[in-house]
């Protein structure tokens, strides 16, 4: 059966959205809520945004709720010690539960690299970080719950199917994540393997809805924007493609109404399979 996912809004001042959407995610039937791993974003006018520390964010959501699963999405490798790193999923699964714990590690990619720097983190090359990213997750396995590892380059796949127990794809190419997909699960050493893709979407009661809030947000012409129908189909390719997990990025983060559309409306459809 797919599963289905939806990210939390991080870049925020207080945890007070996130925390909605997750109550309105575990309310409406999505299977897992998920974090993501950042210190700011640049704004389109280049400003910094803030963002809330990811495990201060998972704890708080674990604390918030009881059922729905939580995860990282993804917990970038060279921000932490590896030991540092477990600790901090193991903690997490101590206050909600292994069962309810996705951990899922990353290399960091070229837009991670200000944050790093900013923090006087060294960002490395990417041998270096592929480096730091196998030594995160041998650390972090076999605790009790899954670790994925999230990314696209050769050396990152490669990694996931030799060392983890499944893969984040993220963007909206299909053909290239069916591909990548076949050829990490080809690689998979340990089992069970899962293989998740995740991407923005703008998501609305009906297609003209969706739409014109997708001009009013100024979506990028790669996102999906439907009503749950046209989203379910937009997923389902997804799925065809080698996903088990589908993974929700709604570019209005904080309204907790897409997590029920998400739930109530989305999912069943795709569940059906």
């Amino acid at each position: 059966m797919t599963r289905v996912g939806i990210a939390l809004p991080s870049f925020r001042d207080t945890a007070a959205p996130a925390i909605a959407v997750a109550h309105a995610a575990e309310a409406s039937g999505v299977d897992a809520v998920f974090a993501y791993d950042h210190l700011f974003r640049r704004a389109a006018d280049g400003t910094r945004r803030p963002a809330l520390e990811m495990f201060a964010l998972l704890g708080a959501i674990a604390a918030e709720t009881s059922s729905v699963a939580l995860g990282s999405l993804v917990a970038r490798a060279t921000l932490r010690p590896p030991a540092m790193l477990a600790h901090g999923f193991d903690t997490v699964a101590r206050i909600a539960g292994p069962d309810r714990l996705v951990a899922t590690i990353g290399a960091g990619d070229s837009h991670s690299e200000a944050e790093n720097e900013s923090f006087g983190l060294p960002f490395g090359t990417m041998a270096d970080r592929v480096d730091a990213l196998r030594d995160a997750v041998v650390t972090t396995r076999d605790h009790g719950y899954p670790v994925w590892v999230g990314g696209n380059a050769g050396a990152v796949r490669a990694l996931a199917g030799f060392h983890a127990d499944g893969w984040n794809y993220w963007g909206s190419d299909r053909e290239r994540f069916r591909a990548n997909a076949a050829d990490v699960r080809s690689l998979a050493a340990r089992a069970p393997f899962v293989i998740s893709w995740g991407g923005l979407v703008v998501l609305a009661a009906d297609d003209d809805e969706a739409e014109q809030k997708a001009r009013r947000l100024g979506a990028a012409p790669d996102v999906i924007v439907g009503g749950p129908a046209r989203v379910a189909a937009a997923l389902d390719a997804f799925v065809d493609a080698g996903a088990e997990w589908v993974i929700v990025g709604p570019v209005d983060s904080s309204d907790p109404a897409n997590a029920t559309l998400l739930g109530e409306a989305v999912a069943p459809l795709l569940r059906r399979r």
